[in-house]
């Protein structure tokens, strides 16, 4: 019987197909599958390029685009694309093995035949790879063809722009040589997590396909086929690529580990598999692994995506659930019940002193908290990380005692607070005769606070494999800094930073880098984290970017972009609205509703309605199209999110920078299109020029 593979590129593809289109694609496969002879359902391409690139009839107006082993049974469908469009993608296109990864590759090799007769056309030393030798670009794995092709490029436009014509581990190479890394950082970063331990047979293409796990989904069978193609997006957030397989699948590491990266570099991906390795190779009782991060909607998201991965049996070694979720049954099962209180109950008990509330407040939770302050002298001595605002010693003595009588009241009235639930939730964890978890895996790391980590760090002993640990510090979007040492957790010599973006097409991903300018943010190890060299692997349409007039003209414009999104074939639960604060978001789904766009909440799960909701609720959650809406002067910053300079220039700055974090992570939840609006002047925080090049 054939054995049938499908690139993982389609996945998304097949979401986009109409329903008609779908159902004859999953009838024609299962036949393609189920039978003896799968080479009879095969139609040769006349011209063809490569014999092994093949068609299959869909029906009377589509075709699937195989390629067929010369040797072997598995198939692998690589494209669904109208008759005349198919018969020309096999007609240009061939299958090789690259020789030095084994990984199965696809080339546009009647366009790169076309560019390499541009050869010799530029003076030698204005080439993009002018400094990298031919023997160094084949030791990375670029073959002739590409080779070739590459020799005619003057900038990184125009590798972009050839991109799609070359193999993806390829292009993934010359990206890095572009983007200023050597050839051996390349070599460790992109090429050797992908070299195969068995030789490597060139004609031998089901060999291949194996070693292509991270873009190929192999599947035993049409039941398992048309599964896949059943939750076809929800699949794709789940497969690994060559570079992030190796970080997660590593057998062990000799104590914590951090995977950091930009949006859309697959740390989450990462996280999921790490469990999966976790839970495949050791010994594990029920809930022995827990899978955890910041908020509730994200560790939902964490669960659904498990379960892409394992079966229930293994499902069972794993408690999936946000640290403050955890932290407040830990305290209610010691204290019964726990009231918490509101941000106004909290401002209100620190009035009448010279400092404002805000300030206290700040004060109490990233100095007092943090740093696990419990009397005046260890306030004194305390680093006061973030705080713009100097305090003399006089000073801080007047603070102490407010907060000191603050933090008492607190007690006494029997009122918590998020983080006073996680230091209690700590202290009970660590006075345990064990450990409740033997395995700790964390995503979106850069949110936690200090007091979360204390209870993280007693979840689990100090060991191999102890914390995996996943983030990005330019997505802070809490205002939580902290430092991984002083809250007892190390990863020197055991932290990865992943680079490629995977998800996010590289017109939107220069824009949003543009968001965050040259803005310093900290990591988690006392330095900064940078986004040099972060790129993506992907190419679209340039962001739309547009201003208003007035409210009613961007409101109606956007019902109009979104119509037209819709026309050109995206569902539209593919679509998300996002505004700053939960005020514009009401506003935004009352006017598009009446303009008759259907809309629900970012979390819903109705069928078919566009996403409306807040930047903070993005998070976590990708759509084919996003617009970021009444992002004016006077709604981003948002002004009660901003510390006033004059109270604390350093805490404005964070702010601001928080600001832009926001923006930044709302702009990269889109894979294909973003779109970008405002009212009367735009926000500051938007990249200059505004238009992006195109």
């Amino acid at each position: 019987m054939a054995q049938l593979a499908v690139g993982v590129s389609f996945l998304s593809e097949y979401a986009r197909l109409e329903k008609k289109v779908q159902k004859a694609t999953d009838k024609a496969l299962e036949l393609f599958g189920e039978h003896t002879h799968a080479g009879l359902h095969l139609e040769k391409i006349t011209n063809s390029r490569d014999p092994q690139v093949r068609t299959i009839r869909i029906d009377k107006f589509w075709r699937g685009v195989v390629a067929a082993p010369v040797k072997g049974d598995r198939y692998t469908l690589l494209h669904v694309l109208p008759h005349d469009d198919a018969i020309t993608w096999a007609q240009s296109h061939s299958l090789s093995v690259n020789e030095v990864t084994g990984v199965l590759e696809i080339s546009d090799v009647q366009a790169l035949a076309a560019l390499a007769d541009q050869h010799g056309q530029q003076p030698a030393d204005e080439l993009l790879f002018a400094g990298v030798s031919d023997a160094d670009l084949t030791r990375l794995g670029i073959d002739a063809r590409v080779l070739a092709a590459a020799r005619t490029l003057r900038d990184e436009p125009a590798l972009d722009a050839i991109a799609e014509l070359i193999p993806e581990n390829q292009a993934d190479v010359l990206r890095a040589l572009a983007a200023g890394y050597s050839v051996e950082d390349v070599w460790a970063d992109v090429v050797a997590p992908r070299i195969p331990d068995e030789p490597i047979d060139p004609e031998d293409l089901d060999a291949a396909v194996e070693r292509t796990r991270g873009r190929i989904a192999l599947v035993d069978g049409p039941d398992e086929l048309l599964a896949l193609f059943s939750k076809p997006m929800a699949m794709w957030r789940v497969f690994l690529h060559p570079a992030q397989e190796s970080v997660a699948y590593r057998p062990t590491y000799w104590g914590s580990a951090q995977v950091t990266g930009g949006p859309g570099t697959g740390k989450t991906v990462v996280a999921l598999h790490r469990v999966a390795h976790l839970v495949r190779t050791k010994e594990l009782s029920p809930k022995s692994v827990l899978l955890t991060t910041y908020t509730r909607g994200l560790a939902d998201a964490l669960d659904r995506d498990l379960a892409q991965l394992l079966d229930p049996a293994e499902r069972a070694a794993v408690e999936v659930l946000n640290v403050d979720r955890w932290a407040l049954g830990v305290v209610r099962e010691k204290h019964g019940s726990v009231p918490i209180a509101t941000e106004q109950q909290l401002r209100s008990r620190l009035t009448g002193s010279e400092f404002t509330p805000a300030f206290l407040l700040d004060e109490w939770r990233e100095v007092v908290l943090a740093n696990a302050v419990t009397d005046e002298a260890s306030y004194l001595a305390a680093p006061r990380r973030g705080r713009g605002r100097g305090l003399t010693k006089a000073q801080k003595r007047v603070v102490w005692a407010v907060l000191d009588r603050f933090a008492t009241g607190l007690r006494a009235d029997g009122l918590w607070t998020w983080h006073t639930i996680a230091d209690e939730a700590a202290r009970l964890v660590a006075a345990r005769e064990r450990p409740p978890f033997r395995h700790v895996v964390v995503d979106e790391i850069q949110d936690l606070h200090p007091s979360q980590w204390r209870l993280l760090r007693a979840a689990v002993a100090t060991g191999p494999d102890d914390l995996f640990l996943t983030g990005d510090p330019h997505q802070r979007i809490y205002g939580n800094h902290v430092s991984l040492k002083q809250v007892g957790i190390t990863v020197a010599g055991r932290s990865t930073r992943l680079r490629i973006n995977y998800r996010t097409s590289a017109e939107i991903l220069r824009w949003s880098l543009g968001v965050m300018a040259d803005v310093a943010v900290a990591d988690l190890s006392d330095g900064l984290d940078s986004l040099d060299g972060y790129r993506s692997a992907l190419r679209g349409e340039v962001p739309d970017v547009v201003g208003h007039t007035t409210a009613a003209a961007e409101a109606e414009d956007l019902a109009l972009a979104l119509e037209q999104w819709r026309e050109d074939g995206v569902a539209w639960a593919d679509m998300a609205v996002v505004a700053r604060t939960n005020k514009l978001v009401d506003t935004l789904r009352s006017t598009l509703t009446r303009l008759g766009v259907p809309t629900t909440a970012l979390g819903d799960a109705a069928p078919d309605a566009v996403r409306v909701g807040t930047m903070h609720g993005m998070k976590g959650l990708e759509f084919r199209c996003v617009a970021i809406a009444a992002v004016g002067a006077d709604r981003l910053p948002s002004p009660g999110a901003i510390t006033a300079a004059e109270e604390d220039p350093v805490r404005h700055m964070l702010d601001v920078q928080q600001e832009r974090c926001l923006l930044f992570v709302a702009a990269t939840r889109a894979r294909e299109r973003l779109r970008v609006s405002w009212t009367g002047e735009p926000s500051p925080l938007l990249p200059s020029p505004l238009l992006p090049a195109s």
